[in-house]
This record gives C-alpha cells, sequence and structure tokens, in this order.
C-alpha cells in the first residue's frame, strides 16, 4: 500500500513537471507537433505582418500630408513634378508623377485642340492615374489574404491537433489499464495544447485583419480622392489651352 501511494506521487510529480509548453510539446505526437510548429510559425507571421503593415500605413499617412500640402501650398506643379518625378516615396505622389507624365509627353499639353483630342487625353491621364493606384494598393494589401487565412483557420488547425492528441491518450489509456488522473492529465494537456495555440494565433489576426482592412479602405478612399481632384484641374487646364 505504502509503495502504491510512493509509485502514484512520483507519477504525479512526473506529469507535473512534463506539463510546462516545452514538456507539452516534447511528449507529443509527432503529428501534434508538426501543428504545434505550424502554429508557432504562423502566429510569428502574422505578428510580423501587423507590425510591418501597421508601421507602413502611419508613415505612408505623414507622406501624404506632406505632399498634400505641397500640392496645394499653390506651388507650380511642374516644379513639384521635377522634384518627385522620377522617384516618388509613396502612392499619392506616384500617381500625381503619371498623371503629370502623361501631361508632359502630349502633345496637347499647353497647346489648342479640338475636344475629341482633349477627351483622349483626359482619358489616358486617368487610366494611368488608376492604373498606378490599383498598383500600388496591390502592394499594400500583400499578405492580408495571409492574415485573413489564420485568422479563419488557426483554430481548426489547433484543433485537429487536440483530435489527434486525445486519440493517441485513449489509446494510451487503454493499453496501460489505468485512468489514473496524473496518467491522463499529460495527454489531456498536450492535446488542449494544440488548440490552445490555435487561438493565440487566430484572435490577434482576426483583429488585425479587420483593422488593417479598415484603414486600407480609408487610405484608398484619400488616394482615390486626390486622383479625381487633380484629374479635375488637369481638365480645367486643357479647357483654358483650347
Amino acid at each position: 500500500m505504502g509503495q502504491t501511494a510512493v509509485d502514484s506521487m512520483a507519477v504525479g510529480a512526473n506529469a507535473a513537471a512534463a506539463i510546462t509548453p516545452w514538456g507539452l510539446f516534447l511528449q507529443a505526437d509527432l503529428i501534434v507537433k508538426v501543428v504545434i510548429l505550424l502554429l508557432l510559425l504562423a502566429s510569428v507571421w502574422c505578428w510580423a505582418i501587423i507590425f510591418d503593415k501597421t508601421r507602413r500605413l502611419a508613415r505612408l499617412r505623414r507622406r501624404a500630408d506632406a505632399f498634400e500640402d505641397r500640392f496645394w501650398s499653390g506651388g507650380s506643379l511642374d516644379e513639384l513634378y521635377d522634384e518627385i518625378g522620377r522617384r516618388p516615396e509613396d502612392p499619392m505622389s506616384a500617381i500625381f508623377a503619371a498623371a503629370m507624365h502623361e501631361w508632359r509627353q502630349s502633345s496637347l499639353a499647353g497647346q489648342p485642340a479640338d475636344p475629341a483630342r482633349r477627351a483622349s487625353l483626359q482619358q489616358r491621364i486617368e487610366r494611368a492615374m488608376n492604373t498606378t493606384l490599383a498598383r500600388e494598393m496591390v502592394q499594400l494589401e500583400r499578405y492580408m489574404s495571409f492574415l485573413a487565412s489564420i485568422s479563419a483557420n488557426a483554430t481548426f488547425i489547433g484543433l485537429f491537433g487536440t483530435v489527434w492528441g486525445i486519440m493517441n491518450s485513449f489509446t494510451a489509456i487503454a493499453a496501460a489499464q489505468n485512468t489514473n488522473l496524473a496518467v491522463v492529465a499529460p495527454g489531456i494537456a498536450e492535446a488542449l495544447f494544440a488548440t490552445a495555440l490555435g487561438l493565440i494565433a487566430a484572435i490577434p489576426a482576426g483583429f488585425a485583419y479587420n483593422k488593417i482592412a479598415t484603414d486600407l479602405g480609408r487610405y484608398a478612399s484619400r488616394l482615390e480622392i486626390f486622383a479625381e481632384e487633380f484629374a479635375a484641374i488637369l481638365s480645367r487646364q486643357l479647357e483654358e489651352a483650347s
């Protein structure tokens, strides 16, 4: 009787020592280990994307503020284009540079022309700005689909690891014919550890995706408004030149 108690205490001590994140990983099945590693890598990659997008959007907003201050200051658009046209540093200045490049390349700039040719130039300028805007937004939205995928699927990946781990635990219990809690607990904890990691990866990814997607939508609207206003300015100049 005394020996049995000692053995139970030893098993309980060993189980308690094993119920740590590292201990759970070491004693996990190969499939569960793969699931845990995938979720850890996904979580790290998600946080890298979150920090990168947050910093980049903040930087782009500051640059857009600075560019709009200069654009609406009443200075020469040609001088502004000569300064930033070759190396625009943000999407807004890139849209401006694309429109000014098309303007300068056209023989209609500053010259009288018939309405059809003016309309053609106006369409090319608008097309150049829209194409640039779309290209810049594609770059800004890069990896957003990964955040969405992790937000939607990480929990299920963790749940798969949990189900697999519980299956192994019940198989081991049946083989050992021992339902002592100290024996059962490590296997159950190992299984639930995968679900916990899935939630750790999915919850921040979901919140971050919604926040960043909203910020990107607002920034895209800001670029579209600028493109429309600049197109109207160039249209008036075309009319005055005719």
